[in-house]
């Protein structure tokens, strides 16, 4: 009797809903991201990076998240797959020689698999293994001058001197609450979420802390746009809509880096390193369109010195796109 009641229950919830939003919720979430310092006015340190990621339905990975991250069978279960390219070069990409005082030229190329769990009390956790190889490799001088060649830019002349090849990995866990408090009226909402997050390996080991406000329509169903490591949280996940959502954020987080290879340079091998840096902040701002499955959003972020001899703070833009399907 009580499971026939559950069953009841559970059928009355499903349809006082849209049936889109139930349908659109069944289906994975797919995404393309490019972040690019040429959205300012720069071209060097952290010039870009391009993601392509996969969110499952729910219901996926149950058993890794009961063992890792201790969900329970209330818990919405989920996992990502993503691929990822990012190119870092120092201030003057004309120059052939070695360029010690300023941030090294490096390719990172990489795969990323990461559990999700979506708990009761509005906390999103994530464990991701993200696995690739910093150098040649990775082929960051064969992607920046052929990209350049299209858009006749000038060559980019210093790869000579970028990281050596070395196999990289991370093991990251992240949490966000959402959302420490939420105020609504006429459909608008405003929320504050805050994140935190550890990552330990040979190409990035960090904690970090954050917080994010966001002022718009259906916040409930969003966790935020997704980001390449090490910028501010995104859970890349949404609910489908009848129509249209939005909202604009800002946000900030700060870091305690041990390990950046990107600035200290390989593990075992002599190659061009900076003095990075340990405490390193990002501001942020921008929006998410959102129209029933297909999402859209742009942030702009400043991003303090990483290392001593660096000239001035650095600026990217991020966009991306995400649908459901």
């Amino acid at each position: 009797m009580q499971y026939a009641k559950e069953i009841l229950i559970t059928a009355i919830m499903a349809a006082a809903l849209p049936m889109s939003v139930v349908a659109e919720d069944e289906k994975a979430t797919w995404s393309a991201l490019v972040e690019n310092d040429s959205f300012s006015t720069t071209d060097s340190n952290y010039t870009n990076g391009v993601r392509f990621g996969y969110l499952s339905t729910k219901g996926r990975g149950e058993m890794l998240a009961r063992r890792f991250l201790r969900a329970s069978s209330s818990d919405v279960t989920r996992v990502g797959i993503a691929v990822g390219h990012s190119i870092f070069t120092p201030q003057d990409i004309n120059a052939t020689a070695p360029l010690p005082d300023q941030h090294p030229y490096a390719g990172w190329l990489y795969g990323e698999y990461s559990v999700l769990v979506e708990r009761d009390s509005d906390v999103l956790d994530m464990v991701s293994l993200t696995f690739g190889v910093v150098g040649p490799a990775a082929l960051g001088e064969e992607v920046q001058n052929e990209f350049h060649r299209l858009i006749n830019g000038s060559r980019v002349n210093g790869w000579d001197n970028q990281l050596r090849n070395e196999p990289g990995l991370i093991l990251s866990f992240e949490r966000r609450w959402r959302p420490y408090f939420r105020v609504s009226g006429r459909g608008i909402g405003v929320d504050v979420a805050p994140n935190a997050g550890v990552s330990v390996g040979n190409v990035l080991t960090q904690g970090k802390a954050g917080l994010t406000i966001r002022v718009g329509r259906n916040l409930d169903g969003n966790y935020g746009p997704p980001r390449i490591r090490p910028s501010l949280a995104g859970g890349g996940y949404y609910h489908g809509v009848n129509k249209a959502a939005w909202y604009l954020f800002a946000g900030v987080e700060g870091r305690a880096v041990a390990r950046n290879i990107f600035l200290d340079g390989n593990s075992w091998r002599d190659s061009l390193s900076v003095e990075k840096r340990h405490l390193v902040a990002d501001l942020q701002a921008g929006g998410v369109i959102q129209i029933k499955s297909f999402q859209i959003a742009y942030t702009y972020v400043w991003r303090t010195k990483e290392f001593d001899t660096q000239g001035a703070h650095h600026e990217f833009g991020a966009l991306s796109i995400s649908a459901k399907f």
